[in-house]
């Protein structure tokens, strides 16, 4: 089977998601806990990441690290194999402890990185481990090393605190947090609206045209061998999306454009045209973004311009 591809380069946010093997608890002692999260800030350290948040859950972890260097796949290699050797003396055992290889999202900014912090710190309250008042109080999380440590060098927090609410990362701006995320808990109907559903999905989390972006700067690389199809689809759809707009703009033309009647217009089949040179849109695709009726449609419109050049 292919093996998934990462997206890497300097300065990289990423969400980074693994569980137990066949779902097995992780983290039921405080022995295990304690070792992984010394084994997380040695490799902090040996791959020079900064940690922006993590949770321990009982049979999965959650991380928000950033990669000065494109480090990412290295060190998680080192982190989850270290962790393997070190569980599997500790209960005289042997095989594999995580759940193949880890999920990791590419995190935008500042500001998609500090919904990822909430989504992060908010896991015990999500699976009912701790009510929402108690949602400071989880042991096995970032925010239990801010508000009471001990604190490693390698975690950070003056980026997210900064974009959450202009806060510094010192005491006050570690209350001023532990305030507002308490009285997040407490209100389900506001995660939905301050965007912190589904952060453990997909392959990026930040704005559609900056991840359009992405696509279109790494589609040479070959990125969706191997991902599951809907993140492939995602992928190639937001690089063909990416050229659709810089055509758009070449020819000074929007995309509310491609609704003017009527639908079928010269300009717009010789831009499907292109699109699909370009990126490899598919015909379906074409036809619906750019308002030529369906696939079997464009086909015959495409066919007849290739005709007329002949």
């Amino acid at each position: 089977m292919a093996r998934r591809l990462r997206i890497e380069y300097p300065g990289a946010m990423h969400h980074v998601i693994n569980r137990g093997n066949y779902r097995r608890d992780l983290f039921e002692s405080v022995g295990a806990a304690e070792a992984f999260l010394r084994t997380l800030f040695e490799a902090a350290t040996k791959f020079g990441w900064r940690v922006h948040a993590y949770v321990l859950m009982r049979n999965h972890f959650h991380l928000a690290v950033e990669t000065p260097e494109p480090t990412l796949g290295e060190g998680m290699h080192w982190l989850q194999s270290s962790m393997a050797t070190r569980f599997n003396r500790l209960r005289a055992e042997s095989g594999h402890l995580f759940q193949g290889r880890y999920q990791a999202l590419l995190i935008e900014d500042a500001a998609a990185l500090a919904r990822v912090v909430d989504y992060i710190h908010l896991n015990p309250v999500r699976a009912k481990i701790v009510p929402p008042e108690q949602a400071t109080n989880y042991r096995w999380s970032s925010l239990a090393a801010l508000l009471k440590g001990p604190r490693p060098v390698q975690l950070t927090a003056q980026d997210w605190l900064q974009a959450r609410g202009g806060w510094s990362d010192n005491a006050a701006g570690h209350r001023a947090y532990a305030s507002y995320l308490r009285e997040l808990a407490q209100d389900e109907a506001a995660w939905s609206r301050e965007g912190l559903v589904g952060l453990a999905q997909g392959w990026a989390i930040g704005s559609l045209a900056w991840r359009r972006a992405l696509a279109k700067e790494h589609a040479a690389r070959s990125l969706t061998s191997g991902l599951p199809r809907k993140e492939r689809m995602e992928l190639r759809q937001a690089s063909w999306q990416a050229s659709l707009d810089a055509n758009l703009a070449k020819l000074r033309k929007s995309a509310s454009t491609l609704k003017t009647k009527p639908l079928k217009q010269p300009w717009k089949i010789k831009l499907a045209e292109r699109v699909r040179q370009e990126s490899g849109a598919s015909i379906s695709w074409l036809a619906d973004r750019l308002q030529l009726g369906g696939p079997a449609t464009l086909r015959g419109y495409l066919h007849q311009a290739r005709r007329a050049k002949n």
